[in-house]
């Protein structure tokens, strides 16, 4: 292993022309290895580089020339990646991304990963996200890791030792800060129609954003709820320290609450997770896999979509042609959840966008389908929450117009008979 001072950091001595590139994604991302890429990839030959949901400013599409970019999605900055025609978006669920790494589909020559300082044995901690950093430096010809002291040393899978990192950079700079979303009347609303799908002993995976927040709001009077997620946020601290959350009744990592990656800041999660043996951060192959989640009793599943049509399929991707979205887990938890004893898999969603006049319950989908109909358990909005699991076409249209905004639900009664014969 080389220790480099950041300063002094010439990628051109570990990247060749052409190579591929994987980078930690989200609140991971290793910032001063992502900016000197940016800085010097002129210099670099062309290089191609695989993007997760990000959230930093890194990646500037005015700034991209030499650096071809393909990611998962247009979540985050990645959006306006995506709308400058920068980034080409893979379709591809979450559960298959290691599966693409060691496969080749996701080339990785060089692996840029974040790690907090070592532990007292030399491990690194991956600290903010397992997802697939470990996959990625398994494949790696180089791995140059950031060393940030300022990196909780969260338990987690796949640690690093010191033979699995050829470059050493070691800063000390706070990482990426993703507050909780700021809850509303509307999400509030919606979420008060979700109560009654989450028992007590659930076990729980919420998706990013204000509804997820919201009903994660209103869970304080649970008891012994469980978490095994793609991600966590702030709120999870809440729920521990309210006692909602305990762990205590699922059928494994009793006690410990699981996730792939850790969205929040500083204050609370950051520091709620340092060397605290009730969290685990686990790579996709634990969090997003079927064979694991088939394991799991009462396991909720919360995630949102951009519309959902009068058969129940859901776009979770992009509205006339812009892909603000993404696949992500969103099919692994759905169904999951879907055939969980005692479980529910939850699409929640406001009825309609930009003061009321965009329907997001519509006839039919202006995007593409990222969760088949068949698929699809429970869709709420603030007018209701219905089961679709089990329900013939002709119910499922009727109950869905009953979720649509009162303005649009005429229209759509005009258009289910047009376009379904109902």
């Amino acid at each position: 292993m080389i220790r480099i001072d950041p300063a002094q950091l010439d990628l051109c001595e570990f990247i060749r022309p052409g190579d591929a590139i994987v980078m930690g994604q989200g609140t991971a991302e290793p910032l001063t290895l992502t900016e000197a890429l940016v800085r010097q990839r002129r210099e670099l030959g062309g290089v191609r580089v695989f993007l997760g949901v990000m959230f930093s400013d890194t990646f500037d599409p005015a700034q991209c020339d030499g650096i071809e970019l393909r990611g998962l999605g247009g979540v985050g900055t990645n959006r306006r990646l995506v709308k400058a025609g920068v980034l080409d978006v893979m379709t591809c669920h979450v559960s298959q991304v290691n599966e693409f790494i060691a496969g080749g589909e996701i080339g990785c020559d060089v692996a840029l990963v974040q790690v907090s300082p070592p532990d007292e044995q030399g491990r690194y901690s991956l600290g903010l996200a397992a997802d697939y950093t470990r996959a990625a430096v398994d494949k790696a010809r180089v791995v140059i890791a950031e060393m940030n002291h300022l990196v909780p040393q969260s338990l987690c899978d796949g640690v690093l030792v010191a033979s699995d990192i050829d470059v050493l950079v070691e800063t000390r700079r706070a990482p990426i800060q993703l507050p909780s979303a700021p809850i509303g009347d509307l999400e509030r609303r919606i979420a008060a129609h979700v109560d009654a799908y989450i028992p007590d002993r659930a076990t729980l995976q919420v998706g990013y954003g204000s509804i997820p927040e919201a009903v994660i709001a209103m869970l304080s009077n649970r008891r012994d709820l469980g978490v095994h997620s793609g991600m966590v946020g702030d709120s999870l601290v809440d729920l521990v320290e309210c006692g909602a959350v305990t762990n205590a009744f699922k059928e494994m990592d009793v006690g410990v609450s699981v996730t792939g990656v850790l969205f929040g800041t500083d204050d609370r999660l950051y520091r709620f997770v340092h060397r605290n043996p009730a969290v685990r951060v686990c790579s996709i192959d634990y969090t997003h896999a079927g064979a694991v989640l088939s394991r799991l009793s009462r396991y909720v599943s919360i995630n949102s979509a951009l519309e959902v049509d009068l058969t129940g399929q859901v776009n979770a991707e992009s509205v006339n042609g812009d892909y603000i979205g993404a696949v992500g887990g969103q099919v692994d938890f759905v169904r999951a959840a879907g055939r969980s004893p005692g479980g529910a898999s939850i699409i929640a969603l406001p009825s309609a966008a930009k003061g009321g006049t965009l329907p997001k319950i519509v006839a039919r989908l202006s995007g593409p389908v990222t969760t088949a109909r068949s698929d699809v358990d429970v869709v709420a909005t603030e007018h209701g929450a219905v089961r679709l699991r089990g329900m013939p076409l002709r119910h499922r249209v009727k109950a869905m117009i009953d979720l649509a905004a009162p303005q649009h639900r005429e229209a759509l009664e005009r258009q289910a008979h047009e376009f379904y014969g109902l």
